[in-house]
């Protein structure tokens, strides 16, 4: 199991605030911070500036309720990015302190966490978070070592092993998975290496024939790329676009897809029931979106509703591959910070982020017919996105969330 997260935002920190909310350590990247992530992640961030996608301030003008008068005392989303921030070096130094101790302490890691990890210590602190690294020091090593031995005998195992030893049903199976790796985030150039397909399909194949009550579920392939990124970050430097397969050992390809398939197993153990049979998790997820936003945004609620636009048409995408597609690929693993850091309760936090998100183009949906909402919304203009517009989609979700936590009626399921 995923260990249990989310003693921050809405829970026992917020308990004891009165003033303005804001989420834990959340503070927009300053120079040195946003030069590391344009080094490691192609961002080209430019503070304060929405490059070309202007994000509506949507929290000051819609009817909420409960409580409508509470909203007009509460700060907007752009007051909460540009609030107290802590330095950088402030923040590693907290990081670097938090990972030295013997027995690392999860909770403050994930507060920490929630806001951004610097992407040199995400591999080991997303192992940690997931559960799949020990929380003892002393115990790590030991425990990564088995657990990647295990992996490869599971590959040896169901992945190598010629078809005639397949049933029917896993040979389809493998198939589907062959057709949909290429497809993988296609706009990195990247995952169409061919090696790095081959690692895609040994995870995903090993994966669906170790869980299978959900088997292959298109989307899953999707939710392995953000762990491939983070982990072979370890072994090869410079930008996504310069990296080559052809630089790691087989030893280091062995360990990385091990380290894929056990965080992917770990992740979905908490929301297992998005990917069997019929998926009722997504589907009671965007029932709970359609819910909170009736809630937030009535005007667009209504125009929704009177244009004949179903969310399961839009927002199932968004819950089934968890917005990779939705967002540049260069600012899913900070969006990835956020999910793992909310442990257990990710699912729940899930509709608000949905939520806050397709609230970006709250004024501009409500402009558009049917046809062209479905269009709107099948390409949405995020490409220009850098990690400003992703910092207010975060923080509007995070301020929502601690506004109806203490009336959560209209979520019930």
């Amino acid at each position: 199991r995923m260990l249990k997260g989310r003693s921050f935002p809405g829970k026992v920190m917020l308990t004891r605030r009165s003033e303005p909310i804001s989420p834990p350590e959340y503070s927009p990247r300053s120079e040195n911070d946003r030069y590391e992530y344009e080094q490691n992640e192609g961002s080209q961030e430019v503070e304060g500036q929405a490059s070309g996608n202007t994000t509506e301030n949507i929290s000051s003008k819609k009817s909420i309720s409960p409580s409508t008068s509470s909203v007009n005392s509460l700060p907007d989303a752009q007051g909460l990015v540009s609030g107290a921030r802590a330095t950088d070096s402030a923040r590693i130094t907290k990081f670097t302190n938090e990972l030295s101790r013997p027995a690392v302490i999860l909770d403050k890691l994930r507060e920490l966490s929630w806001s951004g990890v610097p992407p040199y210590m995400r591999p080991n602190i997303w192992r940690l978070l997931l559960g799949y690294a020990p929380p003892n020091a002393d115990r790590r090593e030991g425990v990564l070592t088995r657990k990647r031995l295990e992996y490869v005998e599971c590959v040896s195992q169901y992945y190598d092993i010629p078809d005639t030893e397949r049933s029917d049903e896993e040979i389809t199976m493998l198939r589907q998975i062959a057709v949909d790796c290429p497809r993988t985030v296609p706009d990195v150039t990247f995952f169409q290496d061919p090696q790095i397909q081959k690692s895609l399909e040994r995870i995903l194949y090993t994966w669906a024939i170790r869980h299978p009550a959900s088997g292959y579920v298109q989307g899953i392939n999707d939710l392995v790329t953000p762990f491939l990124i983070v982990f072979l970050s370890e072994h090869l430097e410079g930008n996504l676009d310069t990296w080559s397969m052809e630089n790691l050992s087989l030893q280091d390809v062995s360990n990385i897809e091990a380290d894929c398939y056990w965080c992917l197993s770990k992740f979905l153990d908490g929301m297992q029931d998005h990917y069997t049979f019929a998926q009722p998790g997504i589907q009671r997820l965007v029932f709970r979106l359609k819910e909170l936003v009736h809630r937030i945004d009535e005007p667009l609620s209504r125009h929704i509703e009177e244009q004949g636009l179903e969310f399961l048409q839009f927002a199932f995408r968004w819950f089934n591959c968890l917005l990779i597609r939705e967002v540049p690929f260069h600012l899913v693993t900070r969006l990835w910070d956020t999910y793992l850091a909310e442990g257990d309760y990710l699912p729940d936090f899930l509709v608000y982020i949905s939520a806050s998100f397709l609230l970006t183009w709250s004024e501009k949906l409500q402009k558009l017919d049917f046809q062209e909402m479905v269009m709107f919304l099948q390409h949405l203009p995020t490409r220009n996105w850098a990690h400003h517009e992703l910092e207010m989609v975060l923080s509007r979700a995070y301020m929502w969330h601690t506004m109806f936590k203490s009336s959560p009626s209209h979520l019930a399921n």
